[in-house]
């Protein structure tokens, strides 16, 4: 799902709610999480999950096309950490998995 397929999802859910409300809205908590993360903060959403930021020290690297050592400067890195109730709701309905369930090949 991209970003203006969910504000049609949460438009069609809020019909009182004008489509450039809910883009302004969606705007406005992906900016307030940037913003938290930029400045070094964690931001945790209940029954979802928790973004935060990885620091990445300087290294060296290797460029695989030469074989020449480069240096890769220190970076920060976005992570996301689901909650328990995501993973549950993930689990539950068997995304991500392509072969049945433990569950499922001992019933068959």
């Amino acid at each position: 799902m991209i970003k203006s397929e969910l504000v049609l999802k949460i438009a069609e859910q809020n019909p009182h709610l004008y489509q450039r409300d809910v883009e302004n809205i969606v705007n406005a908590i992906l900016d307030t999480i940037a913003d938290a993360l930029a400045r070094g903060d964690r931001v945790e959403l209940r029954g979802f999950g928790a973004f935060s930021v990885k620091r990445r020290e300087a290294r060296r690297g290797r460029n695989p096309r030469t074989g020449a050592a480069v240096a890769v400067a220190e970076k920060a890195i976005p992570v996301f950490k689901t909650g328990k109730e995501m993973r549950l709701r993930l689990n539950a309905a068997g995304i991500g998995s392509d072969e049945p369930s433990r569950a499922e090949a001992a019933a068959s």
